[in-house]
């Protein structure tokens, strides 16, 4: 078992984070395995060199050992490898849309239709004839679902262990096209997007197991899609429970009040993050 945490050096760690670490940690020293850590530092503006120097001085305080480290800033080629490899087929396409543009093309959707999925609010396809050969760098890159899947048929399939979803589940062409869309797989600021970077990631570091929380569910369809049309090992899944404050509200990264540096600096112990998480 080869499992990982990956949290982005942007703000400090929170007890979600906690969460999700030590229950990683705690699974593949169970199963005799790996725990790897990443840092998620794709997106290089906003990543700091001490919010990543807090993440391992957190990580150590709760008494958490890692067996590798990658860091995704070291590894922009591969990613860059990956997009050729789908433009290849035909089925990659520049996007000059902005936030905006999209907002105002999916003013009226249909009804009964998801307005967002994981990838965002879903795209309405109004770059989608433009060829690849017109990329600029101004342009983000999408990945055209309607040539990608070819025959549904054939379409792949992902195992869950979360106690939400377990069992084994399919990729359907109709999830993808109603809530999903065409995925961006760069942008033009971006070596690649979250979606591709993390599949990537996981299949150079042999994951085995991806243990995260249970908000990135939905975007397990689009990532085994990637890993499919890319011929990758698709990981076991363990989507999780989320920490949540008093409000039920997810925690954030700005919710200082919640990081466990805040809790360090109070005098609670590593033993006391696991009690307020429920390990």
């Amino acid at each position: 078992m080869i499992t990982r945490f990956a949290p982005s050096p942007t703000g400090p760690l929170h007890l979600g984070h906690a969460y999700s670490a030590i229950l990683a940690h705690d699974m593949a020293r169970a199963a005799g395995g790996q725990f790897l850590l990443r840092i998620d530092d794709l997106d290089q503006s906003r990543a700091r060199p001490e919010w990543e120097e807090l993440i391992y001085e957190d990580l150590r305080w709760l008494g958490l050992s890692w067996d590798g480290l990658r860091r995704q800033s070291d590894h922009f080629d591969s990613y860059r490898d990956a997009i050729q490899t789908l433009a290849d087929t035909g089925a990659v396409y520049p996007c000059r849309c902005s936030r905006a543009d999209i907002t105002a093309a999916a003013s009226a959707p249909q009804e009964g239709v998801p307005e967002f999925g994981p990838d965002g609010r879903i795209y309405p396809g109004t770059c989608r004839d433009r060829a690849y050969s017109e990329r600029t760098d101004t342009d983000a890159l999408r990945y055209d679902l309607s040539k990608a899947i070819g025959t549904p048929s054939q379409m792949p399939t992902f195992t869950e262990t979360g106690p939400a979803h377990e069992g084994t589940h399919k990729v359907t062409a109709e999830y993808l096209m109603s809530h999903v869309g065409d995925p961006i797989l760069a942008r033009p600021n971006l070596a690649a997007s979250y979606h591709l970077s993390v599949v990537i990631d996981d299949a150079e570091s042999h994951v085995t197991n991806v243990t995260r929380g249970k908000d990135l569910y939905e975007a397990t369809y689009l990532q085994r899609f990637l890993q499919w049309k890319l011929s990758l090992t698709p990981p076991i899944y363990h989507h999780h429970r989320l920490i949540r404050d008093d409000a039920g509200k997810r925690l954030a990264k700005r919710d200082d009040a919640r990081a466990i540096r805040t809790y360090r600096a109070e005098g609670a112990s590593p033993q006391d993050i696991r009690h307020m998480v429920g390990l």
